[in-house]
């Protein structure tokens, strides 16, 4: 059997193995080494192990993320405690350090615009888009009735639902029409990823018979600008030259796309820590916000700073569509104890927790920016990590921190090279 036919023998009916066959296969495909297997089977609770069979195909094990929690943030006249699931330094401590700075002179208030996602229904070649656009429109209330009533009762009784069907067209490069039917639905407390796509599967067939024209896709947008997340951080009586920085910086960011790139990358930062730890499909949520961003036609920052008077004012606007009931959010444990921890009361809640600390992460990034510098402050957080990538012993790692950080405050940055030369030099020393 040539090695072609044997992998291909190898991977047969693969995703109907047990976790133990499936590592038996991949030993013999040369992709793991039982070392390796001996680790994924000892490195994780065999329960989790267990649970991750059940969200994706295929499992080996599991991937841990250090779980952390930001500190200090009172929003909306409340505190919280911020649970973030996040490998990169310096995230957790940036969070904190500039939510204690605006608690200590300023403050920090959200809102929601809008309470509905949206469903797309496509109809690639429309023959008659006027007559199309009258006919779904004549129909609006009845095909909304009828998907609430067939598809959606439950989530009706808890007074969501479709809410509103419009229709839209777009020109082709072929010269024919497009039209588009958008569905509008309010999902209560989930996601509604799942609900709004079943909701426009549903209409295919009562639109095709109302129309004549055929249904070529259904599908949900991720683009939800029908219900806008706000932000709002003000810090009282800043030191002007500080403020006057941060606003320059924000104002390269709205020009910019490059830059604007980078900027809501470090928004971004805040918000996808929080939607790991939920539970929530942290995917969608960039994917609308980047949309968002680009709506104008340049991709921009979707947070702007200002000096208004004496104050230093930030906004945040995007959408940030989340669930606290359902999918992951509903079984894994983590995500379970993450929401215990924020204490939401519903899904909007934790929207706007969500963006209140992609501002304040925002901030924090721009104020080192134009400060320290980000290098600088974030290898004082390094530290520790290459501290970790040695064999020092934990009475060594003591005495090179101090070293580091020393050698850091003259030359500005540092590399695990570095941190292995002052460890041999210690040993040397040691042995005299």
């Amino acid at each position: 059997m040539n090695t072609q036919n044997k992998t291909a023998e190898l991977f047969k009916g693969f995703s109907k193995l047990t976790r133990e066959e499936r590592f038996e296969r991949l030993i013999a495909l040369g992709a793991l080494t039982p070392e390796d297997v001996d680790y994924l089977n000892h490195s994780i609770d065999p329960n989790i192990t267990s649970l991750a069979e059940k969200f994706v195909e295929n499992v080996i094990g599991c991937f841990p993320l250090p779980l952390g929690v930001a500190t200090n943030f009172y929003i909306d006249n409340r505190d919280y405690v911020i649970p973030m699931a996040v490998e990169e330094t310096s995230i957790i401590a940036a969070a904190s350090r500039n939510a204690r700075w605006v608690r200590e002179c300023g403050s920090i208030t959200t809102e929601i615009i809008g309470d509905t996602i949206i469903g797309q229904i496509q109809i690639a070649k429309v023959k008659n888009f006027t007559a199309f656009k009258e006919m779904i429109e004549l129909n609006r209330q009845a095909l909304m009735e009828q998907a609430n009533k067939t598809v959606i009762p439950n989530l009706v009784a808890r007074g969501g639902g479709v809410k509103n069907i419009n229709v839209r067209h777009l020109l082709r490069q072929d010269g024919d029409i497009m039209a588009v039917v958008h569905v509008l639905l309010n999902p209560c407390d989930a996601m509604g990823a799942n609900i709004i796509t079943q909701v426009c599967e549903f209409l295919k067939e009562p639109i095709e018979t109302l129309t004549g024209e055929t249904v070529t896709l259904c599908i949900l947008s991720n683009l939800n600008d029908t219900k806008v997340t706000r932000a709002k951080v003000v810090l009282h009586d800043i030191d002007p030259e500080q403020g006057q920085a941060i606003a320059e910086a924000s104002l390269f960011a709205e020009m910019d796309p490059y830059r604007a790139a980078t900027h809501n990358k470090g928004v971004l930062n805040g918000i996808d820590p929080i939607l790991i730890a939920t539970g929530n499909d942290w995917r969608a949520v960039e994917a609308g916000i980047h949309a968002f961003a680009a709506r104008s036609g340049q991709y921009r920052a979707i947070t702007t700073w200002r000096m208004e008077n004496k104050d230093l004012v930030g906004y945040f606007e995007a959408p940030i569509s989340v669930g606290t009931v359902g999918g992951v959010t509903r079984i894994h444990p983590t995500a379970q104890l993450s929401l215990r921890i924020l204490g939401v009361s519903s899904a909007d809640e934790l929207a706007r927790i969500t963006a209140a600390v992609g501002l304040v992460q925002n901030l924090g990034a721009i104020r080192a920016l134009t400060g320290e510098g980000i290098v600088k402050g974030h290898m004082k957080l390094h530290i520790n990590n290459l501290l970790l990538a040695t064999d020092a012993t934990q009475a060594e790692q003591i005495i090179i921190k101090k070293q580091l950080e020393d050698y850091l405050s003259i030359h500005a940055k540092i590399t695990l090279s570095d941190a292995k030369n002052l460890l041999a030099k210690l040993r040397a020393e040691q042995k005299l």
